[in-house]
């Protein structure tokens, strides 16, 4: 950041001119020499992140005045720089309580709430901010970050448009409109925006945008498309871990297990305790009638943390095996916390009618009928079990 310029020096009253001696002006003059010194000093090495040198220079102007605005919001930026947030908003808020309405000090303490993760306090912030400079591109795209975080869907959409509008091709607010569609699920315009992000910048295609186009494909269920964006990122970062993960499932969603078992296992072997990644490894060696390697990383999967789609490929192993009292019991259970997963109740009626119990069938696949909720596989699973097939 530039060093503050502001008009906020407190000027003194002609009586107290009047009482000054030469030797207290020569005095002033000196002081203030002083401290224009150490404050450009300052602020080099702060531009150089150079931050403890900084630092010393900007406490040394408060040595001589207390209340400066140019080290307190110096001071600001050094903490935040070195990620002490808190700290750092106390140095803004100091200036803040002497100089009121100092651009910078409002900047950098929004930025401050901003990575606490504060939003609100962050909007608040930034809009007083834009009360002095409202067409402040920086600023606004903020805002707008800040509103999508919080949930704000209108809000955020038009203070983004409202860049566009003066910035067509910004970056920051096509990515922001991006992500904004994409949190409400809304994939279709989501990929219009992250799209024309690729055609302004076609030669330095950011990767986060390659892996972002591929996540819509995801979501819309295009796989094939969404593997093209995921290896073009690859190329640029082999080991990206969302550009894998990408691979990965977009080949289980076009029941390409053995291709998404090589995309996982690549993630494991730079991340071998990813309780996620282990249960679609697992998954996709179910898939593969690989029975017993899958019922090892669910396990792995177990030991980490509980996982529900990890008990669930083991009831699916069990029952795959003939095992159906097994299976049932781990199925029955997890219905506890998932009583609205529709996949439970199949499974367990599947179970039932192997066993031969129809009457229990019928009623488990009744039981989730019964909540309201509709589902094509269990309504016509009902109606084979009621018709004796």
């Amino acid at each position: 950041m530039d060093e503050p310029k502001t008009n906020e020096q407190e000027e003194k009253t002609s009586a107290e001119q009047a009482f000054e001696t030469p030797q207290d002006q020569a005095l002033e003059n000196a002081t203030n020499t002083i401290i224009s010194e150490l404050s450009k000093k300052g602020y080099t090495f702060l531009k150089e992140d150079l931050l403890d040198e900084a630092e010393e220079n900007f406490n040394k102007i408060l040595e001589y005045e207390p209340t400066n605005n140019y080290a307190l919001v110096g001071l600001g930026d050094v903490k935040r720089k070195q990620g002490n947030f808190h700290k750092a908003t106390e140095y803004y808020l100091r200036c803040l309580k002497h100089h009121e309405g100092n651009n910078y000090a409002l900047f950098g303490l929004a930025d401050c709430y901003k990575a606490l993760q504060q939003f609100q306090k962050a909007i608040d912030i930034w809009e007083k901010y834009l009360l002095h400079d409202e067409s402040n591109i920086t600023v606004l795209t903020r805002v707008a970050d800040a509103y999508r975080k919080v949930k704000n869907f209108k809000k955020s959409r038009e203070i983004y448009l409202k860049v566009l509008e003066k910035e067509p091709d910004n970056a920051y607010a096509l990515i922001g409109l991006g992500h904004l569609h994409y949190d409400f699920k809304e994939y279709e315009t989501a990929l219009k925006y992250w799209e024309k992000m690729m055609l302004i910048n076609q030669d330095n295609i950011d990767i986060r945008v390659l892996t972002s186009i591929g996540n819509c494909h995801r979501k819309l269920k295009t796989f094939e498309k969404g593997l093209a964006y995921f290896e073009e990122a690859l190329k640029s970062e082999p080991n990206n871990f969302y550009a894998l993960f990408g691979m990965a499932d977009c080949y289980r969603g076009l029941n390409r297990h053995q291709e998404s078992l090589d995309y996982w296992l690549r993630i494991l072997e730079a991340d071998s305790n990813n309780k996620v990644i282990l249960t679609r490894a697992g998954d996709a060696l179910r898939n593969l009638d690989r029975l017993n390697e899958a019922e090892e990383y669910y396990k792995r999967a177990l030991n980490i943390e509980f996982d529900t789609y990890a008990v669930l490929g083991l009831a699916l192993i069990n029952k795959a095996k003939g095992n159906f009292l097994e299976a049932l019991e781990s199925l029955t259970g997890l219905l506890v916390n998932e009583s609205k997963n529709p996949r439970l109740y199949t499974e367990i009626a599947e179970c039932y009618i192997e066993l031969g119990n129809k009457d229990k069938a019928q009623a488990i696949l009744a039981r989730y009928l019964r909540t309201g909720q509709k589902n094509a596989r269990i309504s016509e699973l009902l109606e084979k079990v009621k018709g004796g097939d």
